[in-house]
């Protein structure tokens, strides 16, 4: 079994539980990636309540196939859903990169740090060499939140007409 298959999937932090997604999530998901406060800057933007029930699908296939994924993101104390974070190859190709997306109100708490730590962790035990990230040169948060964890620029391209920074993560 490879590294990847042999890790355990759910992941605690201090204050959070990263769980594989599930049709129990669902319904958080759909809130979720239709707002667009949230996905308004993640790639190919909000999504329709068909898209996420597809996405989930994808999801938890994913899981299956390649050990790692996109987790739903819960505050251990509450079990609060607060969003998502994760890895995913991207379409684009340029390799497994790094996502999260957490509600508005979780902003400023660390929670996202958190998360992207925990996930950013679990891939590098699990045996990837190299995982990247893409946001927008506008998203400070989102580049404060990669530089926090380690993650340093290696490039950038552009994208419907913004600067993207490509971030990555090396071990």
């Amino acid at each position: 079994m490879s590294g990847l298959h042999a890790a355990p999937r759910t992941l605690s932090t201090p204050r959070l539980s990263l769980l594989p997604p599930g049709p129990e999530h669902l319904d958080d998901l759909i809130r979720l990636k239709a707002d667009e406060r949230v996905f308004g800057l993640m790639l190919h933007g909000v999504r329709s309540p068909e898209r996420t029930r597809e996405e989930l699908e994808d999801d938890i296939d994913f899981w299956l196939v390649r050990g790692y994924g996109t987790w739903s993101v819960f505050e251990r104390a509450s079990g609060d859903f607060l969003g998502i974070c994760g890895l995913m190859e991207r379409p684009d190709g340029r390799g497994v990169a790094l996502r999260f997306a957490l509600w508005p109100e979780c902003r400023g708490k660390g929670y996202a740090r958190e998360a992207a730590a925990a996930a950013l962790a679990f891939g590098h035990r699990a045996g990837l060499a190299r995982i990247i990230a893409v946001a927008r040169e506008s998203n400070l948060a989102s580049r404060g939140v990669l530089g926090d964890i380690g993650m340093r620029e290696a490039g950038e391209f552009r994208h419907q007409g913004h600067r993207m920074l490509v971030f990555e993560s090396l071990r």
